[in-house]
């Protein structure tokens, strides 16, 4: 007779130790991130930061971020819906938005540290490879690309935003060989392939080709950018005026907010001992005077007279 080994047995059970929460919820790669917060000891209490890029379905979050004990600090960040303020009011999630998005973050972050003035970056994006060299007494800023859970494919949208940090004067270790224009068989780059993403001649060239072969496609999948007046020739134009007016003013801008709506609430709110102990003072004496009426009305009625034989 064959015995099977138990190997998940009590002792097994008693030593587990379940992973951290954002990796039961498959949200943070620890693998990934101990790499990227891990300072040098010899740099005492510097922190070292990274450059944080994060897509949902309507926006690009760009953050310039260090890791302490008690959570991550965020020393500048910016959103893709800012991006309306500087002219560009649609497409907010392609790779000319993500570019965009990068500058402003860049732009933001030197002016705020100051350094705007000694690292200008690339004044006119042509897609050529360019790092930040040191100038002057202070070094550029530097932070270090992460990605989170996202796939690192070449031509990937995130590139827009490290590319669009590097131009505008971020010091961000990279390589040509994830931007688009990459020839992996080849193993060359053509700069002016990654030029014509960053002014989003890619969609320039699809709403020409969709015009043609299929207008009534065309007016449904570009209504916003037919009703706003942008055609595929001012498609490049937008973003030019875009990356000019970052430059001209990074600073974040507050908008005012409506105020919330009073909701109607069916909790009763908590109430003090003093207003308890009225409570039951006032029940007490209510309860009192009930008493006192009844009484004095079973007094006041006449007794009753038994009947009397005949």
């Amino acid at each position: 007779m064959a015995f099977v080994k138990v190997v998940k047995n009590k002792a097994y059970f008693k030593r587990y130790q379940v992973q951290f929460r954002r990796r039961r919820q498959g949200k943070t790669d620890y693998y990934a991130r101990k790499r990227l917060i891990t300072q040098d000891k010899n740099k005492y209490n510097s922190p070292k930061y990274r450059l944080v890029v994060r897509f949902s379905n309507r926006d690009i979050v760009a953050q310039i971020a260090s890791a302490k004990i008690e959570g991550d600090v965020i020393l500048a960040a910016a959103y893709a819906h800012e991006l309306p303020r500087y002219g560009v009011k649609l497409g907010l999630t392609n790779y000319a938005a993500a570019y965009a998005t990068g500058l402003l973050l860049a732009r933001r972050l030197l002016t705020k540290v100051g350094l705007a003035d000694a690292y200008k970056g690339v004044e006119k994006a042509t897609g050529e490879e360019y790092h930040v060299e040191e100038e002057g007494e202070k070094r550029p800023f530097q932070a270090f690309l992460d990605v989170g859970l996202a796939r690192t494919s070449t031509g990937a949208r995130l590139f827009g935003v490290l590319k669009g940090a590097v131009d505008g004067g971020l010091n961000v270790p990279h390589s040509t060989r994830r931007f688009p224009g990459y020839s992996a068989e080849s193993s060359t780059y053509k700069a002016e392939a990654h030029r014509d993403r960053i002014f989003g001649k890619h969609v320039a060239d699809y709403m020409r080709t969709l015009q043609k072969e299929d207008p009534e496609a065309y007016k449904r999948q570009f209504s916003k950018y037919i009703a706003a007046k942008i055609g595929a020739d001012q498609v490049e134009g937008v973003y030019k005026a875009a990356h000019a007016a970052i430059r001209a003013d990074p600073t974040h801008k507050s908008t005012a907010k409506p105020a919330p709506a009073t909701r109607k609430s069916y909790h009763r709110s908590k109430i003090t001992l003093a207003q308890r102990k009225n409570q039951t003072k006032q029940r007490i004496e209510s309860i009192a005077k009930k008493g006192h009426k009844t009484g004095k009305a079973k007094e006041a009625e006449p007794e009753a007279v038994a009947p009397q034989d005949e």
